[in-house]
């Protein structure tokens, strides 16, 4: 199976005072350790939906082993991101594996258990102590019904649920809280 990654980094981080793409860990922005977490995990390759702040997080972050892709409608929220990014995964990918880049502590274990679930009719999404999170994992089958249900910033959640996605405890392997505000910080 082919596995692509997508990077959900569009967003203004307007609770966290700013695009979370930039927020750095370990000395590199979250885009930077999100695209190595997908691509570590086996994802190929890694599409990365910028939206915010674009240009700054080209300039700040080393992205060449990735492809960038601008959502000019990123205001309106994850849904248009998520669109964007599906409509630009090649066409040799059975699957994607989906990473919103405010979620630091999913590691690339996590991304590997979603990779080697993968197959076109495949849909799945981690849990973490019984609570849905990310990563997710979305067939070929499923991108066109995302694409049409993804709406403001609630991306695939409604069809996930309605669709019957397995969950996948990674609570073992990483930690898949969002991080919404500077508090939140692990």
């Amino acid at each position: 199976m082919r596995v692509a990654g997508l990077l959900l980094a569009a967003g203004a981080g307007r609770r966290f005072g700013g695009p979370k793409a930039l927020v750095t860990r370990g000395g590199a922005p979250w885009v930077e350790s999100a695209g190595a977490v997908l691509r570590d995990g086996g994802c190929a390759p890694v599409v990365v939906v910028l939206g915010a702040g674009a240009d700054e997080v080209r300039a700040r972050a080393a992205l060449d082993d990735v492809v960038v892709v601008e959502n000019p409608a990123w205001a309106t929220g994850m849904g248009s991101s998520l669109r964007a990014g599906l409509a630009a995964l090649p066409g040799s990918a059975d699957a994607v594996v989906v990473l919103p880049v405010d979620t630091p502590g999913v590691t690339a274990a996590a991304v590997r258990r979603f990779v080697d679930l993968a197959a076109p009719a495949a849909l799945a999404r981690a849990s973490y102590r019984g609570a849905p999170g990310h990563p997710v994992l979305i067939g070929r089958e499923h991108w066109a019904g995302v694409s049409s249900a993804a709406t403001g910033d609630a991306g695939a959640r409604h069809y996930l649920r309605v669709h019957g996605a397995a969950r996948v405890p990674c609570e073992d392997v990483a930690d898949g809280a969002d991080v919404d505000r500077p508090q939140d910080l692990p």
